[in-house]
């Protein structure tokens, strides 16, 4: 087939050219000027085009961006380049069905008060676009586009509430590659990110990251928050990359603790990283007359394998790390791994072994080969169990290493395997024997010599559930003195989920335009309800050189209007600490260019429609008053008391996060401390009473009058007592005995 005289697969090709490569977009000449509110819009209107189906959504409008993957081509004999589709969904919050962004309760951003817009940019696993995918038939399940208004099958009429739904399906879906959400005052979060294990067939997850990175820095996004809860290998990737790294996998890209489950905080978090990543492997190795375990054995083996001396459980999971990584390239490309040179960044330190230790200890090992009949292999375990007199731990390790290619004195070399099955490194004698093509030999040898991507994967989660992870680390009588500690900090690194990274647009406006006025505008509401008065956080505002307190307020008021709902009436009265300047004085005379400014102003006319849009945390008031510290919700589980109704974590109530039971009534501690004050407050009136109708008893002249006040005493005791039904009062005792029960009393 020829189009304009040309083939079809070179125009494909001759047009995905014009797209720009996802790898490296945004280049330096695409920076938009300006905050993210107005960011945005120049970007939509010159990368972006709006497909005629979102005019069926007006509150959902889905914009669409095509990238190409740098010169990759999809499979198959008609391959063609790769495209990626990018959608960016501009949201009406006013209009949205999910006002309030849980997001931003959670990560400290609660009292932000509700922004017009939401944009959401997503990358969908199946490489489509949402404006352009189809759906099911509700009626006999035929596949058809969103713009069709029948089925064509059953008749089925499809009606725009069934395709909102899926639009607003597509919202939450968590297989996308990438989802992330900005508002309209340039606060975001990054909710989704999945790379080749979530199903992308060209980007990885450092590709994806890499792209949003560089788009924030584009739009001028000024914070964005990210919940690590993140798996790899079917590990917390957040525990592992944290020992290994000393902070999660966004850090790389400049994300830093933002907010900590249970008040946590950054001190504390650095603490637990030390805590665990300096534990010395000799702890858990020191084993007296006891057995030794495969944890043990697992430790020994991989310090064997190391060229430099693991120390610590840090050297361990990066020495691990490193392996898992050459053993997933070696399975794509073989030749590569088999010339590289493993290197750790560890600490070393001297042997102070001599030759005859070191021959010593391998005419042992010989001899143990030799005795083994036949074609058999001898396990690593096994040879090392079988030699543990001769020498010291260390050196039988340092041997086994290097035992791979070592001769006997009757010309027998000494072979190494792992075992295809168990994943074991296994030995055994055979004659020398010279390959013609030796490198390669020797090459596929040393691949061998260490084990499969399985095997290694196998025994990362042994270690990782053995060492690292609270609920199931192993601790050895040399670690009971340091356990409690070790377990807490674990504990913190799974708690801490928030990381924020500030990317300060402000500094690069300047910049790129030192002549204009720059001013952060914070702003201060007149307005009776002082405690539920939203604090927005200051808004930038871009001035000309000469303009004056006049434009000034022109334009805060302007910026506020656009960008938060409840400020749809707001006007600024004043600028606060130049109440008395007259308005036609130029804003760089009192203000100079890069400052805050404080503005004061109301919303006018009646809000009681907009007062619901006062913040993200929504129109609840609840409080939170944990027992840790807390004072907001950190997206833990929760529950009220039923006196008080303050908050608090279910973990620091006594409830285990395993446990799904929710107790019918729950009394928080403060409310059972002042119920059992005032028990005792009414106990010790009640006692005070007893004891003077008592003392009055005692003291009575005749017998009738004891009897009298006794009475008395005793109903007042029962009344107040829970006894269904009362015993008759007994008889009055004599005045000696009332004198004594007084005095024991007393």
């Amino acid at each position: 087939m020829v189009v304009n005289g040309r083939p079809l697969k070179r125009m494909k090709r001759r047009v995905t050219a014009d797209l720009s490569d996802f790898l490296s977009f945004p280049s330096s000449g695409d920076g938009a000027g300006g905050p993210f509110r107005t960011s945005v819009r120049e970007f939509l209107s010159k990368h972006a085009t709006l497909p005629p189906l979102s005019s069926l959504f007006p509150h959902l409008l889905t914009w669409q961006v095509l990238f190409r993957v740098g010169d990759l081509t999809d499979d198959g004999p008609d391959a063609s380049p790769a495209v990626v589709c990018l959608d960016i969904v501009e949201e009406d919050v006013s209009r949205s069905r999910s006002i309030y962004c849980d997001q931003c309760r959670v990560v400290g951003w609660s009292g932000n008060p509700v922004c017009a817009k939401r944009y959401h940019f997503i990358i969908r696993a199946d490489g489509g676009s949402i404006a352009g995918h189809h759906k099911a038939c509700a009626g006999c399940g035929d596949v058809l586009h969103l713009s069709d208004s029948r089925c064509k099958s059953c008749n089925h009429v499809m009606t725009t509430e069934d395709v909102e739904d899926w639009m607003c399906h597509q919202l939450e879906d968590t297989t996308h590659l990438l989802h992330g959400v900005v508002h309209a005052n340039g606060y975001g979060h990054l909710l989704r990110v999945n790379g080749r294990e979530g199903g992308s067939r060209f980007l990885s997850g450092c590709h994806i990251m890499d792209f949003w990175d560089r788009l924030c820095n584009l739009l001028g996004v000024r914070k964005v928050s990210v919940m690590d809860v993140s798996k790899k290998y079917g590990l917390e990737y957040r525990l592992l990359h944290a020992i290994t790294k000393g902070h999660p996998w966004y850090g790389d890209w400049g994300y830093e603790f933002g907010s900590g489950s249970f008040a946590l905080t950054v001190d504390a978090y650095t603490t637990a990283v030390e805590i665990i990543s300096k534990q010395q492997l000799s702890i858990f190795l020191s084993q007296g007359r006891k057995p030794r375990t495969r944890l043990q054995d697992l430790i020994s083996f991989y310090q064997s394998l190391s060229e430099r001396e693991l120390v610590n459980i840090r050297d361990l999971f990066c020495f691990m790390t490193s392996l898992i990584h050459d053993a997933h390239k070696s399975s794509s490309n073989m030749d590569d791994v088999a010339c590289k040179k493993r290197r750790f960044c560890t600490s070393s330190t001297l042997c102070a072994w001599t030759t005859s230790d070191i021959q010593r200890v391998e005419e042992a090992m010989f001899r143990v080969l030799r005795a083994v009949t036949g074609s058999n292999w001898v396990s690593w375990r096994a040879l090392r169990g079988a030699v543990c007199k001769v020498a010291s731990p260390e050196l039988l390790d340092y041997c086994l290493k290097e035992l791979k290619g070592k001769q006997t004195v009757d010309g027998m070399v000494v072979h190494v395997r792992c075992n295809p099955d168990s994943g074991a490194i296994e030995y055994r004698l055979e004659p020398e024997n010279v390959d013609v093509n030796g490198d390669i030999a020797n090459a596929n040898s040393a691949v061998m010599h260490h084990p499969s991507e399985e095997h290694l994967l196998r025994d990362l989660r042994y270690l990782y559930e053995s060492m690292l992870h609270p609920q199931t680390m192993t601790l050895n009588n040399g670690l009971h003195s340091n356990k409690e500690a070790v377990m807490i900090a674990a504990t913190k690194l799974l708690d801490c989920k928030q990381f924020v990274k500030e990317y300060h647009p402000e500094a690069k406006l300047r910049v790129e335009n030192p002549f204009a006025i720059h001013l952060l505008c914070k702003v201060e509401l007149v307005e009776p309800e002082e405690d539920r008065a939203p604090s927005p956080p200051a808004e930038l505002v871009v001035l000309s050189p000469n303009a004056t307190i006049s434009d000034l307020k022109s334009e805060a008021t302007k910026v506020f209007q656009e960008v938060y709902l409840m400020f749809r009436r707001f006007q600024v009265e004043d600028v606060l600490g130049y109440s008395g300047v007259d308005e036609s004085t130029q804003v760089k005379l009192l203000l100079g260019s890069t400052e805050l400014v404080r503005v004061r102003g109301r919303c006018l006319g009646k809000n009681g429609v907009l007062s619901r849009f006062r913040m993200e945390r929504g129109l609840e008031r609840w409080t939170v008053d944990c027992s840790c510290g807390a004072k907001d919700d950190d997206g833990e589980r929760m529950l009220a008391c039923d006196v008080c109704g303050v908050w608090q974590h279910t973990r620091c109530a006594g409830i285990p996060d395993f446990n799904n039971e929710v107790p019918v009534r729950f009394v928080c501690h403060r409310c059972k401390g002042a119920q059992a004050n005032k028990s005792l407050k009414m106990a010790m009136t009640r006692l005070h009473i007893l004891l003077m109708l008592a003392a009055t008893a005692a003291t009575a002249a005749t017998a009738s009058q004891r009897s009298l006040h006794w009475n008395t005493a005793f109903v007042v005791f029962v009344s107040n007592t829970t006894h269904p039904h009362p015993p008759p009062p007994p008889p009055p005792p004599p005045v000696f005995c009332l004198f004594v029960c007084l005095n024991s009393l007393l």
